[in-house]
């Protein structure tokens, strides 16, 4: 199903981005973002996607940068919902994750890892990679629980 959801910007230049929940055997797919302090939510769990192209729509937004940050294919990415705040008009889609975390081809942040609903609920995930513990983002957190909820 394709949706056609408007992707201008607002007025006051909020962006547009389309974000995947993948979720495998009741855990979710999340990236640890770089430790860069000029990108938004830096060292912390989020969601593979992000800010739509032009005449882009949601859909294939997410199903693109999908490919280009893991290399995986979402064949019917779900619409969720919209959160919307002054950083971003963020389009949520969620989708099962159909094959191992071992054959992704993390193109893009410092780690990847499934995340527990106890881990959302903490709002922490352990980084194998890394070796340590480090934050969800704030609304990657409050997105899941929603989801964790609605399921």
């Amino acid at each position: 199903m394709s949706f056609s959801f408007p992707t201008n910007a607002t007025p006051n230049n909020v962006r547009s981005v389309a974000l995947a929940i993948l979720h495998q055997n009741g855990r979710f797919l999340m990236q640890l973002r770089d430790n860069i302090p000029t990108i938004i939510y830096p060292d912390r769990w989020g969601f593979f996607g992000g800010h739509l192209e032009p005449g882009e729509t949601p859909e294939m937004g997410v199903k693109r940068e999908v490919i280009e940050e893991i290399n995986f294919t979402i064949e019917n990415p779900i619409f969720f919902c919209r959160y919307d705040d002054d950083i971003a008009l963020r389009y949520i889609f969620h989708a099962p994750l159909t094959v191992s975390i071992d054959e992704l081809n993390l193109q893009e942040g410092a780690d990847l890892g499934l995340v527990s609903p106890d881990d959302v609920k903490r709002g922490q995930c352990y980084s194998e990679k890394l070796g340590d513990v480090r934050p969800l983002g704030k609304i990657h957190q409050e997105i899941l629980l929603n989801f964790i909820n609605r399921s």
